[in-house]
């Protein structure tokens, strides 16, 4: 698979407890990405964060929080981004929580498997 310069990032806010059944939000996320063929995706754990409930998440000892903010990261083609639309708010549906959905610029300077065998 190619990406183009001009391809989009899909950013998905969810918190650490949120679930899509018994699986985290976060892992559904990638695995429904993976089963659609996307590009790539990636999750990146926030250690301080608060959203639209206005509560803080925090990762300090002596406030130490379970719900600490997560990112997932995803690099597509916009056409490939609008197709998983659907599924993501399937997910976000199942898991019966809030969140954030930005669709960005991304201009891919780089994109290629390894040649390592793993």
């Amino acid at each position: 698979m190619e990406l183009s310069k001009d391809s989009k990032l899909l950013r998905i806010f969810i918190g650490e407890l949120d679930k899509a059944g018994h699986t985290p939000l976060y892992e559904a996320i990638v695995y429904a990405a993976k089963k659609n063929g996307i590009a790539g995706a990636t999750v990146l754990r926030g250690i301080m964060g608060f959203g639209a409930n206005s509560r803080v998440q925090t990762a300090k000892i002596l406030h130490l929080s379970q719900d600490l903010p997560i990112v997932v990261e995803i690099v597509d083609h916009l056409d490939k981004i609008n197709a998983f639309i659907p599924k993501l708010n399937e997910l976000f549906a199942q898991a019966d929580c809030g969140g954030l959905v930005t669709i960005e610029k991304a201009e891919v300077w780089f994109y290629k498997p390894s040649k390592k065998k793993r």
